[in-house]
């Protein structure tokens, strides 16, 4: 059997101030850190043992695995980071108070610009200084590959070749993967192994810090996918994650 877990980081500043981050580097929340290191405490008491881990370049994503690694006693495990798992680029709404933007463009126009799959925010200039191009750990990117505005679609094509090219053929010599990374580029990863349509993926949220397990045959055939922990307390932090842009 093939496992993969899924982590969304644990809570940021900027969850806990409800504002849309993206490619900004917001580091985790004392709360975050505490309920990443429960993660790892969990999944260690139910017996799962990665093998190699995946994260992002984003420092909340990075400090949520270190937690949980750190709860697992496994902190030796290799890690690979790449900016194709970085969450979603927000473009010009990064900063900006989730609830306060639905008051002024709608709940419907921010629900858009959040979950659908095609519609991107307003796009960031490439010299604003919230651009990915004046961040020194994107330096060897093209101005192509340097997303100012995603849409769900944009953030699963510069996703998909490096997980099916790395992630998913690191199962070649590994039974036990895990992924520590971020809300949409996730979604990406879950929309893909599940075959969910559009609508389905803007309808479905993943909880912060609550392992998503992907279980597999060894032809690396989708057998069964499920949260794990208290499914009452994790549907509630779903519902949590819908509410987040909507109007005060």
């Amino acid at each position: 059997m093939k496992t993969l877990i899924l982590v969304r980081h644990g809570e940021s500043a900027w969850n806990k101030l409800n504002l849309f981050t993206g490619w900004t580097d917001v580091d985790l929340t004392e709360f975050g850190c505490h309920e990443a290191y429960e993660a790892g405490l969990l999944l260690k008491k139910e017996g799962y043992k990665p093998e190699l881990c995946f994260t992002s370049y984003l420092k909340r994503a990075v400090k949520t695995l270190n937690q949980i690694l750190d709860a697992m006693d496994m902190d030796y495990l290799p890690v690979e980071k790449s900016w194709r798992l970085n969450e979603k680029s927000y473009g010009a709404i990064q900063g900006l108070n989730k609830a306060d933007t639905a008051q002024k463009y709608g709940d419907e126009q921010v629900k858009l610009w959040r979950r659908s799959f095609d519609v991107q925010p307003p796009k960031l200039d490439i010299d604003d200084p919230r651009s990915p191009r004046m961040d020194a750990r994107y330096a060897t990117l093209s101005d192509e590959e340097i997303p100012l505005t995603e849409a769900l679609k944009d953030t699963i094509a510069r996703l998909m070749p490096y997980y099916q090219g790395t992630i998913l053929k690191a199962f070649e010599k590994h039974n036990q993967i895990m992924v520590v990374a971020h809300g949409n580029s996730l979604r990406g990863i879950v929309k893909e192994l599940k075959g969910m349509g559009n609508d389905e993926i803007i309808a479905f949220n993943i909880p912060t810090a609550v392992p998503y397990v992907f279980e597999f045959d060894d032809t690396m055939r989708l057998q069964k996918d499920y949260f794990v922990g208290n499914q009452e307390e994790i549907a509630a932090k779903m519902q949590s994650v819908a509410n987040q842009a909507k109007k005060k």
